[in-house]
């Protein structure tokens, strides 16, 4: 990984030297042509709607940018040593506790009981005290490298990406690490693919009919959000409900691609966007409706989390996202990552609770060091050995 101030690594691409920042709510146009990094905020309103609070969506262009491989500064067995200073393993809180979590839960339920919804995420935020120049051995701000090489040792992921561009400079700055299992968008040869994720358990034997269920509603979803983009008649379901192996855990895949019914188009992403964006398996269906539902119920903003990571290169007409989940984010003093679950008529609150602890565990225990992190709800409960993450 990079030691200099400004720098992204995403599916392949390593880019050095931060040049600009462009607002993709105002600006998307300026994707059609160089190479971008992106990050947009699950909140960021880009025409398709929105959770109802502020969001940023950006883009920064690099001066140097090359292709690595995975033998490329490859991550070392040993890599949780001096490079990252995680947050103690006591420090984490979460945005809601579990009575807070499970009562969102039965009220989502309430909402498919009347017809609202068939499905709606509900998540919480992480958040544990990270100063300034506590993790980065010098630096003002936590090494996000450093990080980055902490996840890719111990929870490597098909989509992991990192960028950060440091406060204090020319150039709106960003602190993003994500270890996303989740194609977001992909684009190539004028046809894009999506790969929701949903269902989640340790084994495959732990996968339920609410599992597969749920994978068929979303996928159902995707199909619809790609159709806005693509031509009549090639919006098609690749593979449904493949079980995937991470560390872990275990998902439910899908996949879904269509072609582009305007691929040369100066308002391409304009189009792109808001015709897929947020991400529909960590919204929900209908989307809108569960948008709404969302905002009524979370007590904070996501952020990058659910949002998505990932490049686009204007030039080649290719791009690669992520959504963005299993993802810390670093603002403020704070470090964040956010869980969450799919709620339907079939969830269980008490289960969709485990199913968030189980996300989040692998993940939070690496950014904190040896040994499992406990996260203290804001309730001022005190976590028993079940309800650590």
């Amino acid at each position: 990984m990079p030691s200099s101030p400004s720098w992204a690594r995403f599916a392949g691409r390593l880019a050095t030297g931060v040049v600009e920042c462009v607002d993709l709510a105002r600006d998307p146009q300026r994707l059609r042509t160089g190479l971008w990094f992106v990050v947009v905020d699950f909140e960021a309103d880009l025409g398709g709607g929105t959770t109802g609070r502020p969001g940023r969506a950006r883009a920064w262009r690099f001066a140097q940018v090359r292709d690595v491989t995975p033998d490329d500064d490859a991550p070392r067995a040993d890599a949780v040593g001096p490079g990252w200073r995680g947050p103690p393993s006591d420090a984490w809180t979460s945005s809601m506790g579990r009575a807070e979590y499970e009562a969102a839960v039965a009220r989502v339920r309430e909402h498919v009981r009347d017809g609202d919804v068939y499905q709606a995420n509900v998540c919480r935020v992480l958040s544990a005290p990270l100063p300034a120049g506590v993790a980065g051995a010098g630096s003002p701000e936590p090494d996000a490298a450093a990080l980055a090489r902490v996840l890719g040792a111990g929870n490597p992921a098909p989509y992991a990406a990192a960028i950060h561009v440091p406060a204090g400079g020319d150039v709106e700055p960003v602190w993003v690490v994500s270890a996303s299992p989740e194609l977001y968008l992909r684009l190539q040869d004028g046809t894009v693919e999506s790969g929701p994720i949903k269902g989640t358990a340790r084994t495959p034997d732990g996968l339920s009919d609410k599992d597969y269920a749920e994978n068929v509603m979303i996928t159902d979803l995707v199909r619809n959000d790609l159709q806005h983009v693509c031509r009549p008649g090639t919006v098609e379901v690749t593979d449904l409900c493949a079980v995937e192996a991470h560390p872990g855990l275990v998902h439910l895949v899908s996949r879904v691609r269509g072609v582009l019914s305007a691929p040369d188009a100066p308002d391409l992403w304009a189009h792109l966007l808001a015709g897929t964006f947020p991400p529909g398996s960590v919204s929900g269906a209908p989307k809108s409706s569960a948008l709404r539902i969302i905002r009524a119920l979370e007590p904070v903003p996501r952020g990058p989390y659910c949002g998505a990571v990932g490049w686009v290169d204007g030039d080649a007409g290719t791009a690669e996202l992520a959504v963005g989940i299993r993802t810390f984010w670093w603002e403020h003093g704070m470090l964040r990552f956010g869980t969450g679950a799919g709620i339907t008529w079939g969830s269980d609150p008490a289960a969709e609770w485990h199913e968030t602890e189980l996300k989040a565990a692998r993940l939070v225990g690496l950014a904190s060091g040896p040994g499992t992190a406990r996260v203290r709800s804001d309730d001022s409960t005190s976590p028993s050995s079940s309800d650590r993450t």
